[in-house]
């Protein structure tokens, strides 16, 4: 081959490198614009790390082909020793705020006064994002600058940070692109995203961001991009700066189409972002968005509202450094700080004591606040919130208040350390917390006044005493009105306590207390799961009762003995000791024998071995003579576990006429089905 020859294949193969980089780019660029800015993945994430990859390899085989505007350069680069300042081509100017509907309507009013006019002014409205104000500047519809708005004439330079945010377009889309375009929006962190972060920083072992502004703001402010890069930012934006050619591009239209020109470019922007006409439809449109507030996947601090007719704005122009034809409406303050007087503990109606944080007064959200959750024992530690510390305190919506952190700067010398209490104040019972759980417990289950309604409505139900029609707002009426204090007190009902209750006629009164009469015949298995005792469900009800016979031998069962049971395992066991080692559990027991409560012993036969003994057992489909509860019964008495549904360890299915899911399942994975005739040969054998 001669020497022309070679050079003109290097030639051609570095030409199709170039067109294929150029290609990747374009690919990559338009895959981004569909996934951050649309909403729309076009591909799959391991597609785009595969194209990703390629124009990598082969920029790093042709360096002095890589431009500002390839997506490899969002990955971060060396740190910076410092920002440098940039001084805003337009000023960035800040909105006069409102806080009251008065405000809005003066807003409106001089809105009105400053363009002669009477009639409803139309106004562009959209959220305030609580983020951080940017200004993207391209230059020949290439990104070479982004700064923060600093005092609004000059900010610091974040470019290298900029580029690093995948939301954010290196090169504008489409044809008609101004030679200059400065656009403005915020940087800002979505809940998602702000909760991965702080877990991975409370992995990590370090610092927890407060919320998701100041992570945002600390991920931008970063002297290392590479750093940045690792956070996900997201960008919105909502405006301009300078513009090189207005005239042809953004002269003489709204507000919404200027929007919707920069959606046009990439750029992704807020949708619902309507317009409204007159101080009503702001007002609308602000109690609107304050009903949204908690499902947007972003924080919001309020509302903007702008003339949307870019020729009204000109007229109306600035005030000292706030345009006159725009103002922010905004939400009352959902973070604040305040003092911690004092921690103390509040028991659930499921028994679950959790700490919570007495406040100095502080309004939150447009409410008075002055108690916070602390969740459990291990929120407190991993927040270091001590009593006495200065805290910023968090309310979102109807969402209970809570303590975000602390704030060690200002903590006083006095400061305590907050210590899980030991015994349950409501009912002086002893508070545990099982391994592997993060909840304390209260261990008093139906005697404490706390868990009382949750005692009670487990107690009434199907599977336990069976009250028919002793439904939960009843239980709850009783309680409040000091009727029931233990569930016993149940049985000392009479037909005119019932009646004396809200919305109870004498017929219905009848009806309640005959279903109390009735249940007073049960079942040992029934009574032991009406007891409510912590871990001990249905199936392990029914398998102490067969075990141990009587309620003398279960209440007198060790733990050596329970361990011994099947699916009694060390926790259940402790559970069980635990329950019936408070003599307060005992004279309720004792209480609903003398009013008349009743249940026949089990005899507790030896054990023989039968075809079903220690087998896990799926009834599915409906059987041609025997009921699903008459069916589950036989099994049990043979020795059987039965299941709810199908896996590897089941070891029959019992399928009846229309059979589903699974059954299909037991076919996948080879579990043995048999009908009902075969069951019944099996047990009789």
């Amino acid at each position: 081959m001669s020497q022309h020859d070679l050079f003109s294949q290097i030639d051609l193969a570095h030409r199709t490198d170039e067109q294929r980089i150029a290609q990747l780019r374009a690919e990559l660029n338009a895959h981004n614009t569909a996934y951050y800015v649309n909403d729309a993945p076009s591909i799959t994430d391991a597609e785009y790390d595969a194209l990703f990859r390629e124009l990598q390899a082969l920029e790093q085989q042709h360096p002095k082909w890589i431009t500002l505007d390839s997506p490899t350069q969002r990955v971060g680069g060396a740190p910076l020793p410092q920002f440098d300042k940039v001084r805003h081509a337009v000023p960035m100017l800040s909105l006069a705020n409102a806080f009251s509907v008065g405000e809005v309507q003066a807003f409106d009013a001089r809105v009105r006064e400053g363009l002669g006019l009477v009639n409803p002014i139309e106004y562009a409205v959209e959220v305030k994002f609580d983020g951080l104000a940017i200004n993207l500047r391209y230059e020949q519809g290439v990104l070479v600058q982004a700064a923060t708005r600093g005092d609004g004439e000059t900010g610091e330079d974040v470019t290298a940070n900029v580029r690093t945010i995948r939301s954010i377009p290196l090169r504008l889309l489409g044809e008609q692109v101004p030679e200059v375009l400065e656009v403005r929006g915020e940087v800002l962190m979505k809940r998602a995203d702000f909760e991965h972060l702080n877990q991975t920083q409370m992995e990590k072992g370090e610092k927890l961001f407060a919320n998701p502004r100041n992570a945002a703001a600390g991920s931008l402010r970063q002297l290392d991009s590479r750093i940045t890069a690792l956070r996900q930012l997201s960008f919105f934006a909502y405006g301009v700066g300078e513009v090189s050619d207005s005239a042809q591009v953004f002269s003489q239209i709204s507000f919404t189409r200027v929007v919707a020109q920069l959606r046009g470019y990439g750029f992704p922007v807020f949708t619902a972002n309507p317009v409204v006409k007159g101080v009503d439809g702001l007002i609308e449109f602000y109690e609107q968005t304050g009903r949204a507030r908690e499902t947007l996947p972003f924080d919001i601090d309020g509302v903007v509202y702008k003339v949307n007719d870019t020729t009204q704005q000109e007229i109306l122009g600035f005030v000292s450094r706030s345009p006159r034809w725009a103002i922010a409406h905004k939400f009352p303050a959902q973070e604040m700080s305040t003092t911690v007087l004092e921690i103390d503990v509040q028991v659930g109606r499921t028994g679950a004591v959790t700490p919570v944080a007495r406040l100095a007064p502080v309004e939150v959200g447009g409410v008075v606040v002055t108690n916070a959750t602390l969740h459990n024992a291990d929120e407190v530690a991993r927040k270091d919130v001590r009593i006495g510390d200065t805290v910023i305190v968090r309310r979102a919506g109807d969402v209970i208040p809570e303590v975000v952190m602390s704030i060690v700067e200002k903590r006083p010398l006095d400061a305590r350390v907050f210590v899980m209490p030991n015994v349950c104040p409501e009912c002086g019972s002893s508070i545990e917390r099982e391994d592997g759980e993060a909840v304390s417990r209260c261990t008093g289950g139906m005697i404490c006044p706390a868990q009382l309604k949750q005692s009670l409505m487990h107690f009434a139900s199907r599977k336990a005493m069976n009250i028919d029609g002793l439904g939960d707002k009843l239980i709850e009426q009783m309680v409040d009105v000091g009727l029931i204090k233990t569930p016993d007190d149940l049985y000392r009902l009479s037909t005119a306590q019932l009646a004396g209750l809200e919305r109870m006629a004498e017929k219905s009164a009848q009806n309640v207390y005959d279903a109390i009469q009735a249940s007073k015949s049960t079942t040992l298995a029934r009574l032991i799961y009406a007891l409510g005792i912590r871990h001990v469900g249905e199936a392990t009800a029914k398998t102490l009762a067969k075990t141990y016979g009587t309620l003398d031998a279960v209440m007198n069962a060790n733990l050596d003995d329970l361990h011994t049971v099947d699916d009694v395992g060390p926790v259940v066991a402790h559970s069980i000791v635990t329950f019936w080692a408070d003599a307060r559990h005992q004279d309720v027991i004792k209480h609903l024998v003398e009013l008349g409560v009743y249940w026949d012993d089990v005899a507790v036969a030896e054990k023989i071995a039968t075809p079903f003994t220690d087998k896990t057992v799926v009834l599915t489909g409906t059987l041609p003579t025997l009921g699903r509860e008459e069916a589950k019964a036989l099994l049990e008495q043979a020795g059987a576990k039965v299941a709810g549904s199908v896996s590897k360890k089941t070891d029959y299915v019992i399928a009846g006429a229309e059979a589903g899911s699974k059954l299909e399942k037991a076919q996948q994975l080879g579990v043995a089905v048999i009908d009902e005739a075969q069951m019944l040969a099996m047990l009789n054998s």
